[in-house]
């Protein structure tokens, strides 16, 4: 495929294969894009940013809304290519081609409802006579950088609803999975979206993301990635508005009373989709002394029957990793907490790209395994003796994205609420749990700002106070 800027699609000399993670082959090619193309780029967007922020909210709901209905037409096209380039199984596949149509319909109804408030300066000593109400304005220009593991919903998660606050986007989605990136491209322009109101670059992050977030003609940046490369953006970005999804290594409480049938199938859910390649999924499992053998027994073999392999089989549950260096990775892992320890209950072999769904038991807080993110098919599960340690371990992370608990006890589930670090608090399931219509973000080092249509636009405008002076 090519890439698309200031209203063209752009070929180039140096050419990008997209691979499969499952067998290696080569899905596509896309352009490798130089510091040459962003500056094109970024010309349109400036000139883009100017025609959105003119364009009416309706019209803008009805671009957004189009998009939303192309991409249900094309539902199985673009499931294929989230497969083909990412690795889900198909049927994962389906599932986030059906959330991207509710976050772009969402978006779409957010053009209808960005509104600013009338100010009460009569509330204030020596302010009689003034009337003051706030407009929301759009940012300008918006760069998105997505990540490969959603490389359909995520991208609409920025894109729809900069579109919706009146911005334009220039994306620069993930090297290992452009191709879903650019077909929305292509839904959005077909939409009827104004030429200079997208751009999607291919390349090398390094190379043009970096050029991307230093620009000063942008005035936001939505980035989801690894906590590390969201510490870089935020260092070069200098003064511009940035939302930061990042990384986590989410934990589930299971306190006494819980009822293990139920915990063992969230954790089964939750843990091993898209090859656990999910920055909410299970991976610390902080499970109760007295519960803890039985625990292991209901979980192993939930677990033990999720199904790898090539994941255009309608049979697959788990594909593979998306490169085979990151199956090393979580085998080196899980093998270094074995040295150190820990048991392996079921799983822990790894054929190439995939790694088998894992659960490793008597994981102890110094390990690796549980301070880091995995961000693989492996769930650690850890002992505790009461819900003041629970809370304790639970909160002994940088991280703070999601955590979740299972207990009939109210005054249990409350103190977690209170007392958890992080954003994105489940009771009686697992943490990879969303919403796309939610406010979802980060606590600690797993970001900032929040994200969810409606949340995400106000992120993407800037408040202007007006205030009229009358004489009295």
């Amino acid at each position: 495929m090519r890439m698309y800027a200031a209203g063209q699609w752009i070929d180039a000399e140096k050419k990008i294969d997209v691979l499969s993670p499952y067998d290696g082959t080569v899905v596509d090619s896309v352009p490798c894009a130089d510091l040459g193309d962003v500056e094109n780029a970024m010309e349109s967007a400036v000139r883009g940013a100017r025609t959105m922020a003119a364009l009416p909210g309706y019209d803008r709901y009805r671009i957004l809304r189009a998009a939303a209905d192309l991409i249900e037409a094309r539902s199985e096209e673009f499931a294929r290519t989230i497969t083909l380039e990412e690795g889900k199984s198909l049927t994962e596949s389906r599932f986030e081609v059906s959330r991207a149509v509710q976050t772009m319909t969402l978006s779409a109804e957010e053009a209808k409802r960005l509104h600013g408030e009338t100010i009460p300066f009569d509330g204030a000593p020596g302010a009689a006579g003034k009337f003051g109400f706030t407009l929301r304005v759009p940012c300008g220009v918006v760069v998105a950088i997505s990540p490969f593991n959603f490389p359909l919903n995520l991208v609409c998660h920025k894109v729809g609803p900069a579109l919706a606050a009146g911005n334009a986007v220039v994306i620069k989605p993930a090297t290992d999975t452009p191709l879903s990136a650019l077909k929305l491209t292509e839904v959005l322009l077909d939409a009827g979206l104004p030429a200079d109101g997208i751009a999607c670059l291919t390349g090398l992050g390094a190379e043009i993301g970096d050029a991307l977030c230093r620009d000063r003609r942008v005035r936001k940046i939505t980035f989801t990635g690894s906590r590390d490369v969201g510490e870089r953006i935020c260092h070069m970005a200098g003064i511009k508005k940035v939302t930061m999804e990042l990384g986590g290594n989410s934990p589930v409480i299971i306190m006494p009373d819980a009822d293990l049938d139920k915990v063992a199938l969230a954790v089964a859910a939750t843990g091993y989709s898209n090859a656990g390649q999910v920055c909410i999924s299970t991976q610390r499992v902080l499970t109760s002394e007295k519960i803890y053998g039985d625990f292991l027994d209901a979980l192993k073999p939930k677990v033990a029957v999720l199904t790898t392999g090539n994941p255009l089989d309608e049979r697959t549950k788990v594909g593979p990793m998306i490169r085979e260096k990151e199956a090393i990775r979580v085998e080196e892992w899980v093998d270094e907490a074995v040295a150190g320890g820990a048991q392996v209950v079921t799983g822990g072999v790894r054929h190439g790209a995939i790694y088998a769904p894992t659960v490793v038991a008597e994981v102890s807080p110094d390990m690796r395994i549980f301070r880091d993110e995995l961000f693989g098919p492996v769930v650690a599960v850890t002992r505790f003796d009461s819900i003041d340690e629970a809370i304790s371990l639970a909160n002994d992370t940088i991280y703070g994205l999601a955590a979740g608990i299972f207990t009939e006890n109210l005054e249990w589930a409350m103190r977690f609420a209170h007392e958890v670090e992080a954003g994105n608090l489940m009771i009686n399931w697992g943490p990879q749990w969303r919403a796309d219509l939610m406010p979802y973000g980060g606590l600690k080092e797993s970001g900032f700002g929040k994200e969810g249509p409606r949340y995400a636009a106000l992120e993407m405008t800037e408040l202007k106070l007006v205030c009229f002076h009358l004489a009295r």
